[in-house]
């Protein structure tokens, strides 16, 4: 998997035929640096000047697409002009968007009970985080020793299961993060068909990304016939076509793209 910046000048070449650029952007791991709770991974200032410079340009279209809640990661980001899309894009915000998938509305009830359940089983434990989102929540156990971490995941798999078995609930994993979902046909490389069928057919749709979850943007993009990049060490399998070693080198790209 070649490096993005090794290569540069044939993607800027793609870049400069497009009549429309859809640059969708992850955050954790992706623009901000991972950090050991949520709250802590700030936006660096460069990132954030790249990404507001971005925006401000007529060929440009920039949106966030996360694993936080809308609120959250609007509130992390704090940038106008913006497509947001949290909860791997179950609800999107923008200025011409205001979209909750229907489904996962009506889960948010049960979630919550769920959240009460996972915290009630799991807050004993040291390190581990359990993170409401509204329509998702989380487990981060990024600070939980490494001993306890097999009795975390027996006791989340304990508890969440009859939400899966009654197929209501959808378990993913990522990074140190075990994440519940309701359990319908959506996921990042949907939110991002869907946010890129409001543009012109010769807009060209661009998905940096760094998590599993992230994979779905990437086979989305590439059926688009767009550029998807992985941050972080090269892995097998991908769907990703070009790779960049950090949120660092994330900046530097959005740097060359807006200079």
């Amino acid at each position: 998997m070649p490096h993005l910046l090794n290569v540069w000048p044939q993607v800027r070449r793609q870049l400069n035929q497009a009549g429309q650029i859809l640059l969708l952007l992850d955050y954790d791991g992706t623009l901000a640096p991972i950090a050991p709770r949520p709250e802590l991974a700030v936006l660096p200032p460069e990132t954030r000047q790249a990404v507001s410079r971005l925006n401000r340009r007529e060929r440009y279209t920039v949106g966030l697409i996360s694993g936080r809640g809308l609120a959250d990661l609007m509130a992390m980001v704090d940038l106008p002009g913006l497509i947001y899309a949290g909860n791997h894009g179950l609800e999107i915000q923008g200025t011409e968007w205001d979209f909750i998938h229907p489904a996962a509305a009506e889960w948010r009830p049960e979630l919550e009970k769920l959240a009460n359940a996972l915290q009630e089983r799991l807050g004993g434990y040291a390190g581990v985080l359990v993170e409401g989102k509204g329509l998702t929540l989380s487990i981060h156990y990024r600070l939980t020793p490494a001993e306890l971490r097999p009795p975390v995941h027996t006791a989340f798999e304990e508890t969440v299961r009859a939400a899966q078995q009654t197929g209501r609930a959808r378990v993913t994993r990522g990074k140190e993060v075990l994440e519940v979902r309701p359990n319908v046909e959506w996921d990042k490389g949907k939110s991002i068909a869907r946010i890129a069928a409001d543009f012109p057919a010769d807009t060209l749709p661009v998905f940096f990304g760094d998590d599993l979850t992230d994979e779905d943007g990437f086979a989305a993009v590439e059926k688009l016939g767009g550029i998807s990049v992985l941050v972080g060490p090269a892995r097998q399998p991908t769907r990703a076509l070009y790779r960049v070693d950090s949120p660092r080198e994330v900046a530097e790209t959005l740097t060359l793209l807006a200079g």
